[in-house]
C-alpha cells in the first residue's frame, strides 16, 4: 500500500474582388500570422483550472524521490501518480489538495508508480492535515496552483556533467516547466526531459551556455552566466509570474 512504500528515489483566390476586399484579406492574414507566432500554453495531462479527483494516501516522504531533489524539513510534499507525473513535467509543481479534514498546498517531489490517475501519495504529516491517518486512504480532489514563492528560479547541473554531456535541472519554479533550451551558437536547442527530472544534452551541445525555460503558460525566462558546475544550485534572475 502506498502508505508504507519507500520513495523511488509535450488564401483564397482574389479574382473578382475589389481593392477594399483585398485589403481586408491582407489585414486578416497578417493578424492570423501574428496570433500563430504568439507563445502558446503547453499544457499536458494536468491543466490549470481543472479539478482532479482520486484517492489520497501517505508515505514516509523526505523530499528525496524521482524528481531528484534534496531532503527537506518541509512537510508539504507529495508524490504524484505515474500518469499525471507525465515524465517529470509535474516535478516541482504545486497542487492544492482537499480531503475530508481540510486542504493543503503541496509540492510534487516524487512519483507514485502504483497509484492510479488522479491519486496523490502525500507525506505523512501532510496527509494528517487533510484526513485522519487512521483512514489510510481517503477520497480527495486537487488543482494545480501558482503560489507565492520567494526568490528566482535556480538551476543545477547533474553530477558528472561536462562539456561532453550534461543534465540540467530547474528548481524553485512557481509554475511547471514545459521546456528548457540551451544556446548553441546563434540558435536555441531544446533538450529532452528525462523521467528523473533533468534535461539532457547527450552530446554536450549547449552545456554551460545560456539557458531559456518556458512554463506551461508560455512564459519564458532567459539566464546567462550559469556555470557548468555540477551539484550546485545557481540562481537565475527572475521568477515566473503568478497565473
Amino acid at each position: 500500500m502506498p502508505g508504507s512504500r519507500a520513495p523511488e528515489h509535450a488564401p483564397p483566390s482574389s479574382k473578382g474582388i475589389d481593392m477594399r476586399s483585398r485589403l481586408t484579406l491582407l489585414a486578416t492574414a497578417t493578424a492570423t500570422a501574428l496570433l500563430t507566432a504568439a507563445p502558446a500554453p503547453a499544457y499536458a495531462s494536468v491543466r490549470p483550472g481543472v479539478t482532479y479527483s482520486g484517492e489520497g494516501t501517505f508515505y514516509g516522504a523526505t523530499g528525496v524521490g524521482n524528481c531528484l531533489y534534496d531532503a527537506t524539513s518541509d512537510i508539504a510534499i507529495a508524490a504524484l501518480n505515474h500518469t499525471d507525473y507525465d515524465n517529470a513535467r509535474m516535478c516541482g509543481a504545486f497542487i492544492r489538495v482537499k480531503g475530508p479534514r481540510g486542504e493543503l498546498t503541496v509540492k510534487i517531489v516524487d512519483r507514485c508508480p502504483e497509484c492510479r490517475p488522479g491519486d496523490v501519495d502525500l507525506g505523512q504529516q501532510a496527509f494528517a492535515r487533510i484526513a485522519d491517518p487512521v483512514a489510510g486512504r481517503v477520497p480527495i480532489t486537487w488543482t494545480l496552483v501558482s503560489p507565492d514563492l520567494a526568490g528566482p528560479v535556480s538551476y543545477r547541473y547533474k553530477e558528472g556533467s561536462t562539456q561532453w554531456w550534461c543534465g540540467i535541472q530547474v528548481r524553485n519554479h512557481r509554475n511547471p516547466v514545459a521546456a528548457l533550451e540551451v544556446r548553441t551558437g546563434t540558435t536555441w536547442r531544446q533538450l529532452p526531459r528525462q523521467e528523473y527530472n533533468y534535461f539532457v544534452s547527450a552530446d554536450g551541445a549547449g552545456c554551460g551556455s545560456d539557458i531559456r525555460i518556458t512554463d506551461i503558460h508560455g512564459q519564458t525566462l532567459t539566464d546567462t552566466g550559469i556555470a557548468l558546475t555540477p551539484n550546485v544550485d545557481q540562481p537565475g534572475r527572475a521568477q515566473f509570474t503568478k497565473r
